[in-house]
């Protein structure tokens, strides 16, 4: 498939259209996810702020804006059905100039990674993997939506949770961090999939399998909704186990006003999939940081 982008006489992008292909609404998930990490690790931050701003500033406006540049040059063609007016498929950035930017990105990513120790280093290499592994061939991961939401979901929760916990304790994190930070990270597969119901058209005629695509919108929705609630049922019972009652008793009352959330998700899941992120999506985050303080009261 080959779609014509719009000609423009402008030779490079614009600072605000640049800012537009970096999105930053997209670096919050990963930035709070960051912090989740920082606080779950429960010691030292007082010593160590310069450090967490650093790592704040690496899981969002960095290695985050860096996936979203990778993904809308590889997506051009797809977007120019989709979202023509994204900055690429409208032309407000012209000519190659896409590619260039996610490469300075990365580049920029690594640079301050390797200011925050080798778990830090290492951690934003491994993100920044999944991020053009994801978007271009010839691996291509979001080509299939389950490995494809699997890649976005570890990266946009687990990894920044565990580079937070890892920075700040200057170890790798014990393992109940680990566990809680991959079942959020499970459960943000679904969140993925609810954020694919927006591109249908274009994922298919374009051979993207995205779940929606796969299963339709009606059994995606409910696979979405399973995985979330599955997630935290299972942090709500591991936080029972390690004797944190308060807690999980606040993440099990957040899942029950997701659940009726989810009923009506079900109704129309295509229609209501951005009202779905704008309300039950916010309390599967607050439950994170709840998770978080969780631990951060535990004998690690």
């Amino acid at each position: 498939m080959t779609q014509t982008v719009p000609a423009t006489s402008l030779a490079r992008p614009s600072p605000l259209v640049v800012l537009e292909l970096l999105k930053p609404i997209t670096w919050f998930p990963p930035m709070w996810a960051f912090a989740c990490g920082v606080v779950s690790a429960g010691h030292g931050l007082q010593l160590r702020w310069p450090t967490i701003v650093a790592g704040i500033i690496l899981a969002g406006p960095l290695v985050c804006a860096t996936s979203q540049a990778v993904n809308d040059w590889f997506d051009r063609e797809v977007d120019a059905i989709n979202e023509p007016k994204r900055p690429i498929p409208s032309g407000r950035i012209p000519g190659r100039w896409g590619l260039y930017i996610a490469i300075t990105w990365t580049a920029l990513s690594l640079e301050v990674a390797s200011t925050l120790g080798v778990w830090g280093f290492g951690a934003a290499v491994f993100g920044l993997a999944l991020a053009w592994a994801y978007s271009a061939p010839p691996v291509r991961l979001k080509q299939n939506g389950w490995w494809g939401n699997s890649a976005v979901g570890l990266c946009y929760e687990g990894l920044p949770w565990f580079t937070g916990a890892a920075i700040v304790s200057g170890s790798a994190p014990a393992w109940p961090v680990v566990l809680v930070a991959l079942l959020y990270s499970f459960g943000a597969h679904g969140i993925m999939t609810l954020n694919d119901f927006k591109s249908i058209e274009g994922d298919r005629s374009s051979g993207i399998a995205s779940l929606p695509v796969q299963l339709g919108a009606k059994r995606a929705a409910l696979l979405a909704c399973i995985t979330m609630a599955a997630a935290q049922a299972a942090v709500v019972a591991l936080l029972l186990e390690w004797q944190r009652p308060l807690h999980a008793t606040a993440i099990a009352i957040s899942l029950v006003a997701q659940a009726a959330l989810m009923r009506r998700l079900m109704e129309r899941p295509r229609e209501l999939a951005p009202w779905y992120n704008g309300t039950g999506v916010s309390l599967y985050v607050i439950g994170m940081l709840v998770a978080a303080f969780a631990l951060a009261g535990l004998e690690l």
